[in-house]
């Protein structure tokens, strides 16, 4: 199988349609929120975690979520198309996030905590960088703690969703043959190194 096969790629497509009518639906409350509870603002970013985290829990494949992100903005736009660049532009950064962790063991490590680390890592920039864009100065310091943990704790809840999404579709068999291991690190025997750095 080539490494994104024509399955690979439909598999995305298709998780990354889903998770757009989402972000298309949640695209419209983004105004309300924004202008009634600012403060509760990081409880929708959740919603842009869940294609990613089907796709990688699901495939546990090298850029799944990059794709899925990607397609799932252009899909809200069908839905919310004056928002066609922040949903664009939310799937491609919070895929790259995503990936990141994945990366640092070349795709070859798919543990569930490090899909929880990347959504704290992903949370924790994306408040920071919108809040940087509402002015920082304008919380007081409570505020902005509350504001900060809602970006964590949104994309927290939606990735453990999100894992259990994908372990349903993948109890049906729908993805077999495109997925790669859960552990696809080398076996002490090939590296030659001890047992406890194998396992690190």
């Amino acid at each position: 199988m080539t490494f994104f096969s024509t399955r690979l790629l439909l598999t995305c497509a298709a998780i990354g349609v889903g998770g757009g009518l989402a972000f298309g639906v949640v695209g419209y409350l983004h105004p309300v929120v924004l202008l009634t509870a600012p403060l509760l603002y990081g409880a929708l970013i959740g919603v842009y975690f869940f294609p990613g985290v089907v796709a990688q829990s699901l495939l546990r494949r090298g850029g799944v979520a990059l794709i899925t992100g990607t397609i799932a903005g252009l899909a809200a736009s069908a839905l919310d198309p004056a928002n066609l660049w922040r949903h664009v532009g939310a799937g491609l950064l919070i895929g790259a996030l995503q990936e990141l962790p994945f990366l640092l063991t070349r795709y070859r490590y798919w543990k569930g905590w490090i899909f929880s680390l990347a959504a704290i890592v992903a949370g924790v920039v994306m408040g920071g960088l919108v809040l940087l864009v509402f002015d920082v100065d304008k919380f007081a310091a409570a505020a902005k703690i509350v504001y900060i943990a809602l970006f964590v704790l949104s994309p927290l809840l939606v990735t453990w969703l999100a894992r259990l999404v994908a372990r349903g579709i993948d109890s049906t068999g729908a993805a077999r043959g495109v997925q790669g291991e859960v552990d696809r690190r080398r076996p002490r025997s090939e590296s030659g190194l001890p047992l406890v750095m194998a396992a690190a």
